[in-house]
């Protein structure tokens, strides 16, 4: 009987510091120590990051499990290089606060540093090192900003989206960065991206145009491939692209036409979140990023609200913030994303107020 051997990419550690190289996306890199009773251990490539870059996270079996827990941007899944443990939670109404937050574990928020401008109703993107914060309103701002996830303290300037816009979807598969949707001075089917993978600068650059012009859609769902655009205040369509290709998006399916929803995903479901019409709504809806379709009950929120920033370390979501229409909640809700359920009190926000409304996430590496 035939036999197939599976040999993976392997080297010492010194030769892989000698030659540093780049992994392709998913590819396996082994080092070995020749030194008795040390065992193997492993990177996973993204494409990007070289391999003695900080982002390139060791996977083992021993206590040094960073590129499983927090480090490596993968959060419960390894493989979504552009997640992390670390959930940010930055602006909203009248603030430039930044609040952080452990996604695995319960508790409180608490102080990170300061956006360059103060804003609500933005987008927010991550190569799990960096994340990027762009437009919104206090103003009207075309400003991107970013922060090193790992390391507390104020963002500094990234570069400036094509036009100033509020209210828009942000997607990002660690590579791109896309902004859907919005309105800058009405309301906008534009698609616009920036590159990350490392980068610290960078203005917005044209990708392709929604099916439908809407706005108030706030977060975003993708995998590494897809991204999906939520809908929108009387537009129920959701929308996908593909975020390596340029261009414009396809109907994806079908979810209710709420105002101020939130999304979030792992690299199967996506999420949608509260929301309103007359009143703050507790569900929670999801869809499968790779089927097309129209959305389906989940669960519900611990408090009904909108005005939700949500972020994901690709095993739980959170959904922090908001308001219930009568005053800001500083709650902070977690759900397990591959199990449907209602959402769990994780914590509490460190702002006060109206600081708590229209605020934005994203998540990244803890170290």
């Amino acid at each position: 009987m035939s036999k197939l051997a599976i040999k993976f990419r392997s080297d010492s550690a010194g030769g892989w510091t000698t030659h540093n190289p780049t992994l392709a996306f998913g590819e396996i890199g082994v080092e070995f120590d020749s030194a008795s009773g040390v065992a193997p251990k492993f990177k996973i490539g993204n494409g990007i990051n070289a391999w003695s870059d900080s982002a390139t996270k060791y996977f083992i079996n021993d206590s040094d499990q960073a590129g499983l827990s927090e480090g490596g941007g993968g959060g419960g899944d390894p493989s979504a290089t552009w997640y992390g443990s670390r959930g940010l939670h930055a602006g909203g109404m009248s603030s430039n606060a930044i609040d952080y937050f452990d996604i695995t574990s319960a508790g409180n928020a608490s102080d990170f540093g300061d956006l360059t401008v103060s804003r609500r109703a933005f987008g927010g993107v991550s190569d799990t090192t960096y994340g990027v914060f762009a437009g919104g309103l206090s103003t009207y701002t075309n400003t991107i900003d970013y922060v090193t996830i790992a390391t507390t303290g104020n963002a500094q300037d990234f570069g400036d989206m094509t036009t100033a816009t509020r209210n828009h979807s942000s997607i990002s598969n660690g590579e791109r960065g896309i902004f859907a949707g919005g309105y800058d001075g009405s309301t906008t089917n534009k698609i616009e991206y920036i590159t990350l993978g490392g980068q610290t600068s960078g203005n917005g650059t044209d990708f392709g145009d929604l099916t439908v012009a809407r706005s108030d859609t706030e977060g975003g769902m993708n995998d590494a491939t897809r991204g999906i655009i939520a809908s929108a205040y009387v537009v129920d369509v959701l929308d996908y692209v593909t975020i390596a290709t340029l261009g414009n998006a396809t109907d994806f399916g079908d979810h209710d036409g709420l105002s101020y929803q939130t999304s979030t995903s792992d690299l199967t479901r996506g999420i949608i979140a509260g929301g309103a019409d007359s009143t703050a709504r507790n569900y929670i809806a999801y869809i499968t990023i790779q089927t097309t379709g129209n959305s389906t009950d989940f669960g519900d929120l611990t408090v009904a609200r909108t005005q939700i920033a949500s972020t994901t370390d690709a095993t739980y979501g959170i959904f922090s913030g908001g308001s219930d229409f009568s005053n800001a909640v500083n709650t902070i809700d977690r759900i397990s994303i591959a199990t449907t359920g209602n959402a769990t009190d994780h914590g509490d926000l460190n702002k006060s107020g109206n600081a708590m409304r229209f605020g934005c996430s994203t998540s990244g590496a803890a170290s």
